[in-house]
C-alpha cells in the first residue's frame, strides 16, 4: 500500500543513561512523530526495570515501536529489526506522523544505513532438506565450514539460527554465503538521516549510572530478575544482559547487595564507553553535542 505522506525522520543516540529517551518525547511532541526504540533489552516483555523501558504513562502519551514485542525466549536479529522499522514507517505514512528513532544499541541504525542483502528464493524442498540437516547441529556445521571456512569461522558451533540461515542460502543458491553476499551486496534501507548524538562528562554519566542503578533496585529489581529466572531459566540470550547476571550471582551467593549494585554500575559505565566509542566512528553526517545544546536545537 502506498501513501503520499511525505515522512520526516531523525535519530537519537548516545551512552546510557545519557538522557535519550526524555529528549525523544520532546521531540516527538514537536515534530507530531511516533518513536522508534532502538534498544536491544526493551525489545523484550517483560524486561521492564532493567531495560529502563519509557513509563506506561509515556508508552501511552506517544506511540512507540520496537518495545515489547518479543518474550524473552524468542530469538531476535537485526533482520527482525528491520521489519519492525518497516512497519513503523508505514504506520506512520498512514497516520501521517513523523518518526524519531532512539536508543543505544546503534549497530542497529548502523544496520537501516546499510542494509541487508536480499535472500535467495527459499522452496518449500529446501526448507525440507535443511530442516532434517539441522537435526544434526554440529555435522551442519562442519559441513558448511568444509564448503566456506571465510563465512562459518565467524559463526559459533551452537549458533542454531545463523548456521540454519548460512544452510538456507547454500541449498538455495548453490553457492558458497560468503560468495553469495559478494554477488549480492546490501542496500540502504534509509539514505539520508540525520543523526543526533549526545556527549555526557564521563564523570556525569557515571553519577547517573550509580543513580539509576540504586533506582533499579528500588523499584523492584530482584523481584523482576527473580520471575524471569523461574519463567524463562538461565538460557535465553536476554539472560545474559547487564542488570540480570549481575542478580543472579547476588542471589547465587557470590557477592553482597553492595557488590551488586557496584557491579552493575561498573558494567553499565563499560558499556556506555563502547556506545560512545561507536557512536563517534561508525556514522556519518553525525550531530554530536551536549544534551542542552541539543534540546535547543531540536525543540
Amino acid at each position: 500500500m502506498r501513501y503520499n505522506y511525505s515522512m520526516k525522520q531523525l535519530a537519537i543516540i548516545g551512552a546510557t543513561a545519557s538522557g535519550k529517551s526524555d529528549l525523544a518525547i520532546k521531540v516527538a511532541k514537536k515534530l507530531d512523530a511516533y518513536i522508534l526504540s532502538i534498544d536491544s533489552l526493551s525489545i523484550y516483555k517483560e524486561i521492564d526495570i532493567v531495560s529502563a523501558k519509557p513509563s506506561k504513562e509515556e508508552l501511552k502519551e506517544i506511540k512507540h515501536f520496537g518495545i515489547d514485542v518479543l518474550y524473552p525466549d524468542a530469538y531476535f536479529s537485526v533482520d527482525i529489526f528491520i521489519d519492525i522499522y518497516k512497519k513503523s514507517v508505514q504506520k506512520c505514512q498512514k497516520d501521517s506522523k513523523n518518526l524519531v528513532i532512539v536508543g543505544g544499541t546503534s549497530f542497529y541504525l548502523k544496520s537501516l544505513l546499510q542494509g541487508l542483502s536480499p535472500l535467495p528464493k527459499i522452496d518449500a524442498e529446501v526448507i525440507k532438506k535443511v530442516d532434517a540437516d539441522m537435526q544434526d547441529l554440529a555435522k551442519t556445521y562442519e559441513l558448511l565450514y568444509a564448503i566456506d571456512k571465510e563465512y562459518m569461522q565467524n559463526i559459533a558451533k551452537n549458533d542454531r539460527y545463523r548456521i540454519e540461515k548460512a544452510a538456507l542460502i547454500y541449498e538455495a543458491s548453490k553457492i558458497a554465503p560468503s560468495e553469495y553476499f559478494k554477488l549480492n551486496p546490501p542496500k540502504p534501507i534509509i539514505k539520508d538521516l540525520d543523526i543526533y548524538n549526545i556527549l555526557t562528562d564521563r564523570n556525569i554519566l557515571r553519577n547517573r549510572i550509580q543513580k539509576r542503578t540504586q533506582k533499579m533496585l528500588e523499584m523492584g529489581l530482584l523481584d523482576e530478575v527473580c520471575y524471569l529466572e523461574q519463567k524463562y531459566t538461565r538460557a535465553p540470550n536476554a539472560m545474559k544482559s547487564i542488570g540480570i547476571v549481575e542478580v543472579l550471582e547476588y542471589l547465587d551467593g557470590k557477592v553482597s547487595i553492595d557488590e551488586m549494585l557496584e557491579n552493575i554500575s561498573t558494567h553499565t559505565a563499560q558499556l556506555a564507553k563502547r556506545q560512545e566509542t561507536f557512536n563517534k566512528t561508525q556514522f556519518e553526517n553525525i550531530h554530536s553535542n551536549k544534551l542542552d545544546a541539543l534540546e535547543e536545537l531540536l525543540t
